[in-house]
């Protein structure tokens, strides 16, 4: 695919990564291609894992478009399906995604990685919530970000705008691995490939309860789960795989996973 946003695919893993020079800040319009391409993603049985990126070394994703939103595009306009670059309100989106933050990432884009599994980060990568300063609210942020890290670390940063290095990022534990910029990508498809070759299925269910636990007590997510209702946890226990693991176990040799 050519245009704000490119796409590679390699057996069951989706590389996309955010082109739009000087800065790969998202408009209305990338964010509804996006949006399109992660469904896509969700949808398709083949598709494992998924990367997303920038094009460049100098950023990641400084998040919205300002310069769109001069020219017209409406802060609450229509971002698509997915919201604000495609997977941060994507529904039943229970598959791994790995961010490879090559640059400066901040405000929507740094929204972007928080709603990622994995973040990897190039040793000159930056984060920052700079809305402040432009008089709007980083409103997925001000949701995710205290739930992530140390609640006083995550206010400063909302209510300063102020930028972490990549060490201080992960120090306070949202960025998973520092790594050579000229190493970045080559890490993120090795991760890719790693989760690849597991198991689909299992992986739908962590995402799920994952998702679902943060706004339930302990007990009433164990309840649903041991009640298989949640959707991802009863096909698992219903499945192929969920025979296959066990078996696999007891011949002592690696499963062969049919994501069914």
């Amino acid at each position: 695919m050519t245009g704000p946003i490119l796409t590679r695919r390699e057996d069951g893993i989706l590389e996309v990564t955010i082109d739009r020079p000087k800065a790969n800040a998202i408009d209305l319009k990338t964010s509804r291609v996006m949006g399109e391409i992660f469904r896509e993603f969700r949808d398709d049985p083949v598709l494992r894992v998924a990367i997303v990126t920038g094009a460049g070394e100098k950023f990641f994703c400084p998040g919205w478009d300002l310069k769109a939103a001069a020219d017209g595009d409406a802060v609450d306009g229509d971002y698509g399906v997915g919201g604000f670059g495609g997977i941060q309100e994507l529904r039943d989106l229970n598959k791994p995604i790995i961010a490879a933050v090559n640059g400066i990432c901040c405000g929507g884009g740094l929204e972007i990685a928080l709603s990622t599994d994995i973040i990897l980060a190039a040793e000159h990568a930056t984060f920052a919530l700079p809305e402040i300063r432009s008089g709007t609210v980083a409103d997925a942020a001000s949701i995710k970000l205290p739930k992530r890290i140390p609640y006083h670390i995550a206010m400063d940063m909302l209510l300063t705008g102020r930028w972490l290095d990549v060490t201080e990022a992960n120090r306070w534990g949202f960025v998973n691995e520092i790594l050579p910029a000229n190493r970045l990508m080559e890490r993120a498809w090795e991760l890719a490939r790693l989760l690849e070759s597991g198991p689909p299925l299992v992986y739908a269910a962590i995402k799920e309860v994952v998702r679902e636990a943060e706004g339930r007590d302990f007990q009433t997510t164990m309840n649903k789960i041991t009640r298989r209702q949640f959707k991802t946890v009863d096909i698992l226990y219903s499945s192929e795989d969920q025979f296959e693991g066990a078996r696999a176990f007891a011949e002592k040799r690696h499963p062969v996973w049919k994501g069914r």
